[in-house]
């Protein structure tokens, strides 16, 4: 029997009932959220987790087959879920996990209520069909080539990009320290189904409320992925945030707090 809490270092807190559900994005792990979620606690059951292979997940229970696709990700996402007998949950993702909350929401839409997505994108790459996801191919597969030879070199050029930050900034460097903390070959194989995931074909099958929080100058995911996602996906609404960069949540709480809570108590607007 598998000890989920324990395999994905899962975190339980907050004086409410309602679950309030985080995933974190590629890179990254629960501590991004720490801006944030205090701002939730007296209202919400607030969950944190791990995907195996980030954070302090267990790294023994990672497999490079299972965890070769969003499949993996999404089962990660569901047997938190399930181990702590969740229903209706608020779920809350940023970048790829935004995708991954959606394709676990198609499996088991009884499991949650709301979707709010930060910095999403159905495809990072731009494809002949006129699609604009922001990078070539080429791009990521010189970024996958600079993971592989130089790991550090890697994180110290994406944060500042990602963060739309100096590299000195105290975020930069915070984001810096979380890329390099990865296990490199582990990070290298979630890079490449992150940047080569494609899941436009799953929109239509997406039926749940969902807030799509598009920052502005966002290196990762350029305003015209989050315009497509809101036209393709159903039940959507848009907000376009001040905060620059690819995480809001850590760059702008104040910000991010307030359009999350505005979505949840009914008022927001696009």
């Amino acid at each position: 029997m598998v000890d989920v809490m324990k395999r994905n270092h899962v975190k339980v807190f907050g004086k409410g009932e309602q679950p309030l559900l985080f995933g974190h994005g590629f890179g990254c792990e629960q501590s991004m959220w720490q801006y944030i979620t205090p701002a939730f606690e007296e209202k919400y059951k607030i969950i944190l987790f791990d995907y195996v292979g980030s954070g302090a997940s267990d790294m023994d229970a990672y497999d490079s087959e299972k965890y070769s696709s969003l499949k993996g990700y999404t089962q990660d996402l569901l047997d938190v879920i399930e181990a702590l007998n969740l229903k209706d949950v608020y779920f809350v993702g940023h970048s790829i996990s935004s995708m991954i909350g959606m394709l676990a929401s198609i499996e088991k839409p009884e499991c949650f209520s709301k979707l709010i997505m930060i910095g999403p994108s159905p495809c990072y790459i731009n494809t002949e069909d006129g699609y604009y996801g922001g990078f070539e191919e080429s791009d990521v597969q010189d970024m996958l080539g600079m993971m592989e030879m130089n790991f550090v070199g890697w994180a110290n050029y994406l944060a500042p990009i990602a963060m739309h930050e100096r590299g000195d900034s105290l975020h930069t460097q915070e984001l810096q320290r979380t890329f390099v903390a990865n296990n490199q070959g582990i990070a290298r194989e979630f890079a490449e189904v992150t940047f080569f995931s494609d899941c436009r074909n799953q929109l239509a099958l997406a039926n749940k409320p969902t807030l799509i929080m598009q920052c502005s100058e966002d290196s990762i995911v350029p305003v015209e992925t989050g315009e497509y996602l809101h036209q393709h996906l159903k039940n959507s609404e848009i907000r376009y945030l001040q905060a620059k960069g690819h995480y809001p949540h850590i760059s702008n709480p104040e910000e991010t707090i307030s359009i999350i809570q505005e979505y949840l108590n009914g008022k927001s607007k696009e």
